[in-house]
């Protein structure tokens, strides 16, 4: 219920609302008259209440299917169309240049207190970036993406195909922590979303109405705020991802029956063999322990019967 309201219901009951609101100040057929919007009889604010409930509920539940599109817009996957791939090659220019002038400030030799802080804050900045040749144009695409290319494979697991298997394998607490910051990305998303539509109809209805243009300048301002929000949230995301992988990747063995490595060496080796598997390279070719899965059901078993307290 949580994630329906904050991720879905709000956006879009702040967008019905704007667009109601111009609606009632009949920005759309001529002058603006802001003192239309106020409701003075409770009947009527309760009808406003129940129509704003309705349609953003409606627009919630035709939009949730397009959660994931939404977010991989704004991240910069954009080669499909001809316009937005020309501006996609643009912004990955723009997002390598900054990506070097972090990496040339967090490896210049900080002599004194001041440039050592900058360069730390470089380095803090440039572990949020995936590698050079695989940046997308957008902030919040490249803190995604060096989270899915960073925390599986680390210890040799490919972390697209790895990551849905892995998840389940998470206790109670790191997946609500993990959903938690998973809605507040997604809720970030549908604001930065709502206000772009809703600047995009006032710039259509006051288009005739120059002293009213700084309520559109309000709607991208929201919007940034949003977006950065997202970005951060992204960047939690991705820190839990590694996080996940750091706790769990032995809980995935055990849940496929395969042994536990002895060593890095053989850690690395066996979750590459585990990678093919996921991604159809080829079978993983390796020895199952159901011993070890058994011993496993039978602890959780007594400790599931333990008596409280």
């Amino acid at each position: 219920m949580r994630r329906v309201l904050s991720v879905h219901f709000a956006p879009c009951a702040l967008f019905v609302a704007g667009v109601l609101a111009l609606v009632r100040a009949g920005s759309f057929s001529g002058r603006s008259d802001w003192g239309a919007v106020l409701l003075e009889h409770p009947a009527a604010v309760g009808g406003a209440v129940l129509v704003v409930s309705l349609s953003a509920l409606l627009l919630g539940l035709l939009l949730q299917p397009f959660q994931v599109r939404a977010v991989r817009v704004l991240e910069g996957y954009w080669e499909r169309w001809p316009l937005t791939a020309w501006l996609a090659d643009i912004m990955i220019e723009v997002q390598r240049r900054r990506w070097s002038r972090l990496r040339a400030r967090a490896e210049t030799e900080a002599r004194g207190a001041t440039a050592r802080r900058r360069s730390a804050e470089a380095q803090r900045r440039l572990a949020a970036y995936p590698p050079a040749d695989v940046l997308l144009p957008t902030a919040l695409g490249n803190a995604l993406r060096a989270g899915e290319l960073s925390a599986g494979e680390r210890y040799g697991l490919a972390t697209l195909a790895s990551w849905p298997r892995l998840y389940l394998q998470v206790s109670e607490r790191g997946a609500a922590l993990l959903s938690t910051t998973r809605d507040a990305l997604d809720a970030a998303v549908n604001l930065c979303w709502s206000f772009l539509a809703l600047t995009g109809i006032g710039s259509v209805a006051l288009y005739d109405e120059p002293s009213w243009w700084w309520l559109c300048g309000v709607g991208l301002g929201l919007a940034a705020i949003a977006y950065k929000g997202a970005v951060t949230a992204a960047q939690s995301y991705a820190g839990l991802m590694h996080v996940a992988y750091d706790l769990h990747r032995f809980d995935l063995l055990t849940a496929l029956h395969y042994r536990l490595p002895a060593d890095r060496d053989a850690e690395e080796d066996t979750f590459l063999r585990v990678s093919e598997l996921f991604t159809g390279a080829r079978g993983a070719d390796l020895p199952y322990d159901h011993e070890q899965m058994r011993h496993r059901g039978d602890a959780g078993g007594r400790s599931g019967a333990a008596p409280d307290g």
